[in-house]
């Protein structure tokens, strides 16, 4: 699709069109330019800019658009994606920031709206939204989902531990044991996720390929992650993964374990699994040299997770925010 095939109220002094592979590195230097403004507390890696053109449900020759200026440097990236058969778009954008204030953002949503809306009527889905996540201290963000008209529909609190303060000694019951997750064996930790996030907000099922780029991202640390099994029937139970970004501190102000999934099956909830699963947690991340535990939750989550964060010493960081417009 060349530029002429797009609409012309994209900004006319950059060239407009699809990204492809070869786009990643200019995207990713875009990325790193706006993060020295926005200064947020966790920035995509080239890893995670990849996946984009490696879904078999979203095209990036429709679902990807990217700006550039006379020299080829990109100044205006955008994208969107949803999961086969979901009614939830998920939105990416970003703007130079030389090249902001001039309508660039707000044409770029409009882009990603029109896109995902024919892309939910192509599907036969109604009732389709458009799902964009923010920080809420990102004023500048904000205010465009304001201005294009999306809403609030939900509030995610990070929080962050201290590992100077002891931590819990909790036991695991008769007949269960941690195991250390190895990425190449990880289906049944897969599995045991899509059923533990079921019944939670905004969450939808990880096929393989999903799950693979979860298991082999460079920032995982398997030896920081683990299941819980039980041994008498060889069942995962409860999991948790964890990661570490390297870069994390030179925003936040200190590095941590970051505990990115945490679920208990549902038969098997009540059993204070999740507390033993964030202790062990805290005591491998503690060996590795951290000095913080860190983890996000939905604030709204039903199960009680604030609560028991709280309880295991947490406290919020930073929140971040969900935004949703209705397209069909």
């Amino acid at each position: 699709m060349s530029s002429s095939a797009l609409p012309d109220y994209l900004d006319a002094r950059l060239d407009w069109r699809p990204m492809t592979p070869a786009d990643i590195d200019n995207w990713h230097a875009l990325i790193r330019r706006m993060a020295e403004v926005d200064k947020p507390v966790w920035v995509e890696t080239r890893v995670d800019l990849a996946e984009a053109f490696e879904s078999p449900a979203n095209d990036p020759a429709v679902t990807t658009l990217i700006g550039t200026d006379a020299d080829g440097t990109a100044r205006a990236v955008g994208t969107v994606k949803a999961n086969a058969g979901s009614a939830t778009g998920h939105t990416w954008g970003g703007v130079d920031p030389q090249w902001r204030q001039r309508g660039i953002g707000r044409a770029v949503y409009r882009w990603q709206e029109e896109c995902q809306r024919r892309r939910f009527l192509d599907a036969g889905i109604s009732g389709g939204v458009l799902r964009t996540y923010t920080e809420e201290r990102d004023l500048a963000h904000n205010a465009l989902m304001g201005t294009v008209g999306a809403k609030v529909v939900r509030y995610f609190t990070e929080m962050t531990r201290s590992l100077a303060d002891p931590i819990p000694e909790l036991a695991l019951p008769d007949g269960f044991v941690f195991a250390t997750l190895n990425p190449d064996q990880s289906e049944a930790v897969r599995l045991a996720h899509n059923e533990a996030f079921a019944d939670h907000w905004g969450s939808e099922p990880k096929d393989e390929q999903k799950w693979k780029f979860v298991v082999s991202h460079p920032q995982l640390k398997p030896e920081w992650s683990m299941s819980i099994i039980e041994t008498a029937t060889g069942e995962t139970v409860a999991y948790q993964l964890a990661s570490f970004d390297p870069d994390y501190s030179l925003q936040a102000g200190h590095d941590e374990g970051f505990t990115d999934l945490l679920g208990v099956r549902r038969a098997w909830r009540g059993r204070k699994f999740a507390p033993a699963l964030l202790a062990e947690a805290m005591r491998r991340f503690k060996a590795g040299g951290m000095e913080n535990a860190g983890l996000g939750v939905d604030t709204e989550n039903p199960s009680g997770a604030l609560g028991l964060y709280s309880r295991m010493g947490y406290s919020p960081t930073k929140r971040d925010l969900a935004y949703e417009k209705q397209l069909t």
